[in-house]
């Protein structure tokens, strides 16, 4: 049985990815901040950990076989580098250290798909195309392209596993995270949407790749986690449809959002926290597409429908609130 090594166990990859670790007959140490905030299940081969990532695991990593860092920062309205660097680098660096010291087989890192250039003049982004605007400007993005780098530097005997997931949608959102998108378009009279796109992928399909990287990952290598590109229209339609509601569609117009940012550029210089800033909302205007071929080549990925990573994350939000709201059997 190969013993793994987890970080960010309570949030939406974390939970879907130790889900399949255990259905798959792994043994896991799941670092946590508070035991009580496991969503899932009790096993005997889950052992939690309370602590921090500046904990010292040494003890925990002994005969493991790989550790998968999942935990972030990745809020949106931080106003300093340094906010950022702090978890997203650091503590990686500190974890590394300590990986490489009990001679961990394998250190898979899950970064963000936006350190990769996304769709230009009509081709895919990939794992072998340059960080673009405006994630260039993006704390958060740029927080993790420079472990990215640290960590394709290093020359120890762990091998480094970069993993890029897209926009994971589907269950065990708690927060939510990136299931706030939903609840712009659920059970919503007007919709109003910015004319960009993102890729979508079921947060259950990031996690399996996140598991057969362990198997079939190559050192040194990056894999985007990504399924469909979808403009937010299209991805707003897919919630309508599912849910039966039936919503009037608004495009923001694009000079909205280029006000909406210089707002936030100003309220930034004044140390006022915001997600509002001209980056995050050019953000919302590009294509930002990526290709999951590599993925699925080599590490053999079957992406399930991104309606079902919806319908998914809708029973996950109704059962949370005791709720049986969806009005198509699905």
């Amino acid at each position: 049985m190969k013993k793994v090594f987890v970080t960010g166990a309570t949030g939406l990859l974390g939970t879907n990815t130790i889900i399949k670790l255990l259905q798959y007959d792994y043994s896991v140490i799941a670092l946590v901040r508070k035991k009580s905030s496991w969503m899932g299940e009790e096993s005997e081969t889950l052992k939690l950990i309370e602590g921090d990532l500046f904990s010292d695991i040494s003890e925990h990593l002994q005969e493991v076989d790989a550790v998968i860092h999942m935990a972030a920062e990745t809020s949106q309205d931080l106003l300093r580098y340094e906010d950022y660097k702090k978890i997203n680098y650091d503590a990686v660096v500190h974890l590394f250290a300590q990986a490489a010291a009990a001679e961990v087989e394998r250190f898979l890192f899950v970064s963000t798909a936006n350190t990769l250039g996304y769709e230009n003049s009509g081709v895919l982004g990939s794992e072998n195309d340059s960080q673009l605007y405006p994630f260039t400007h993006s704390f958060y993005a740029k927080s993790k392209l420079e472990t990215e780098n640290y960590l394709l530097q290093q020359n120890r005997g762990t091998k480094v596993v970069i993993l890029n997931p897209t926009f994971m949608i589907g269950a065990y959102d708690r927060k939510p995270s990136s299931g706030k998108i939903i609840f712009w378009a659920w059970r919503k009279k007007i919709v109003f949407y910015p004319i960009g796109g993102k890729n979508f992928v079921h947060a259950e399909d990031a996690a399996e790749g996140v598991i057969k990287a362990i198997e079939k990952g190559k050192h040194g290598e990056k894999y985007l986690l990504a399924n469909e590109n979808l403009t937010y229209k299209e991805f707003f339609g897919k919630i309508n449809t599912i849910t039966g509601n039936q919503s009037f569609m608004i495009p923001i117009p694009n000079s909205g959002l280029v006000v909406l940012g210089i707002i936030g550029d100003c309220l930034r210089k004044l140390n006022i926290k915001t997600s509002l800033s001209s980056s995050n909302m050019k953000a919302l205007r590009i294509n930002n597409f990526y290709s999951n071929r590599k993925s699925s080549e080599e590490l053999g990925i079957r992406y399930q429908p991104v309606d079902k990573a919806v319908e998914d994350a809708i029973r996950f939000f109704e059962r949370e609130n005791n709720e049986v709201k969806i009005t198509r059997p699905i």
